[in-house]
């Protein structure tokens, strides 16, 4: 089967288009052969090297963690899916023809395989930074760099739950974060003050790693209130990094329920092939996404 590997960290030159075994569906475990695979920041950064906790690599590596597509193995113990059945999940090395999941759910009626592939690893972080972040209904949260993958699920959530959200983004996205629900502004100089004149802060998200740690805390008061999942240095700050994945089932199951009710929609941007996974890697941590990013298998 063909997979994208790096056997080095390093920039997207690193990655290589490959023939390689086809894994198999252990204990616990589906196989599924890939339609599309999300492309995610997680799978640069564990690329260049970073030291993620929740992302251990050993070398050689594939990449990938999010994938959609027909399941054709079911390992043992697993129950509830059956070959042909459809699914969306998380697993290992998802940018390859054939692909392990160790968490999945039905995909939702009427959505196709690349943009299901868009959604696990960005709802359960959606979900878990909502939630560590203590914000509650009738409260204000901010959200820096809104109009991502998570970003965008991020504000579809808040708003089902009665939150209300301020969204940074450039000027290109802004009628996008309110056809989201966000009362949304621009970044760049000044945007501290756009932001005070919407009102007050409740809670505050870094979603995009854009050296606003400070800022957020001064609009907050409070650094237990900001999370970021983009800013290593947030600590430095006394704000906390969120890089460990809560239940991934349950995150999928909430997003499948979303989704059949019209209430989570999250459009993908650009799709690639395994050919391109550099320029996938390239355009990711360039940032100003609308939406998600995919490869189609």
């Amino acid at each position: 089967m063909k997979k994208v590997t790096f056997a080095e960290f390093g920039g997207p030159d690193v990655l290589h288009l490959i023939d390689a075994e086809e894994p198999h569906a252990g204990p616990g475990r589906i196989r599924i052969a890939v339609r599309a695979a999300g492309v995610n920041p997680v799978d640069w950064r564990v690329r260049e090297g970073q030291v993620l906790g929740a992302h251990p690599t050993e070398l050689p590596s594939g990449v990938g963690l999010d994938a959609a597509g027909v399941v054709d193995e079911v390992g043992e113990g697993v129950e509830g899916v059956e070959v042909g059945d459809h699914v969306f999940g998380e697993g290992a090395s998802t940018y390859a023809e054939f692909a392990v999941l160790s968490a999945w759910a039905r995909m939702p009626e009427g959505l196709t395989f690349e943009e299901a592939a868009g959604y696990p690893s960005v709802v359960e972080t959606a979900l878990r930074v909502i939630r560590e972040s203590g914000v509650q209904p009738g409260q204000t949260l901010l959200v820096s760099g809104a109009s991502g993958g998570v970003g965008s699920a991020v504000l579809q959530i808040a708003r089902e739950r009665g939150i209300t959200v301020i969204g940074t983004a450039g000027a290109a996205n802004q009628d996008y974060l309110r056809g989201l629900g966000a009362i949304a502004t621009t970044y760049g100089e000044g945007w501290v003050e756009r932001v005070r004149q919407l009102g007050q802060v409740d809670a505050a998200l870094d979603l995009a790693g854009s050296g606003v740690i400070r800022e957020l805390v001064e609009l907050t008061g409070d650094p237990r209130k900001v999370i970021s999942i983009a800013d290593l240095g947030a600590p430095e700050h006394g704000v906390r990094f969120s890089g460990v994945a809560g239940s991934v089932p349950d995150a999928l199951s909430e997003a499948a329920g979303l989704i059949s009710r019209g209430k989570l929609h999250i459009p993908v941007e650009k799709s690639y092939t395994l050919a391109e996974a550099a320029a996938a890697h390239v355009d990711s941590k360039a940032g100003h996404t609308r939406g998600r990013r995919v490869m189609v298998i």
